[in-house]
């Protein structure tokens, strides 16, 4: 027998144990992305029947982080390389950035079944576009990590000022239109719980960024970046 065949197999074992560690992050970054549009889409038709389904799919995203989890463990066991300890160590943190995303996305499926209740608000419009720039954020980085692209995860993790400062002028305008009249106190208080969902998924999703540039250069730590998130401020 070939002495080499015996190391051959084990390194197309722990090649195939990878890809498929990266298509089940892949599948869950997809699916987070989705369950933020149908909630957003729930939202703006008021169906409360949408929500309940995003809130109930959230379950398929814990447990692909399960499966992601026990993946990363036959990994482990296998006594990886650096190169690889880094797939490992990115692959855990990025599942659960993932699974945090998909509770946030329900989270806004829930709110609006109790947003349904108050009269209809036209920051509506300013959260939908909030959530699909969230969205595309989640997609670019799993985008990123797919591609293993250092560029491409520095593109998203910069853009992430971009969330800040459409969250900030959705909250100012939501505080303004409560104070001019009262009575939608309520429903603007629910949505600003649902715009701070999605604005911590801008974050997230820039934790994934970092991690993809931890697996790909190495890096640790990173020069602070850019925050344009004025509600916690002077």
């Amino acid at each position: 027998m070939n002495p080499q065949q015996p190391h051959d197999h084990i390194v197309r074992s722990v090649d195939e144990e990878q890809q498929r560690l990266k298509g089940e992050l892949l599948r869950m970054g997809a699916m987070a992305a989705d369950q933020l549009l149908a909630a957003l889409d729930a939202v703006d038709r008021r169906d409360e029947a949408a929500a309940r389904s995003v809130v109930a799919a959230d379950a398929v995203i814990d447990l692909l982080e399960q499966d992601t989890s026990q993946d990363v463990m036959k990994l482990a066991l296998r006594g990886p390389l650096a190169r690889d300890l880094r797939e490992i160590l990115a692959a855990i943190r990025i599942a659960s950035d993932l699974e945090r995303i998909g509770d946030y996305a329900a989270n806004v499926a829930k709110r609006s079944l109790a947003l349904n209740a108050a009269p209809a608000l036209p920051q509506i419009r300013g959260l939908a576009s909030l959530g699909g720039l969230a969205a595309e954020q989640v997609r670019r980085v799993m985008a990123a990590y797919a591609a293993q692209d250092a560029d491409a995860a520095r593109r998203v993790r910069d853009a992430d000022a971009a969330v800040d400062a459409q969250y900030t002028g959705l909250f100012r305008e939501l505080l303004t239109y409560m104070m001019e009249d009262p009575r939608h106190i309520t429903g603007c208080t629910h949505l600003l719980f649902m715009a701070k969902n999605i604005e911590r998924i801008g974050d997230h999703a820039t934790n994934i960024a970092e991690n993809v540039l931890f697996l790909v250069t190495g890096e640790e730590t990173f020069p602070p970046r850019e925050k344009r998130d004025a509600t916690t401020g002077p």
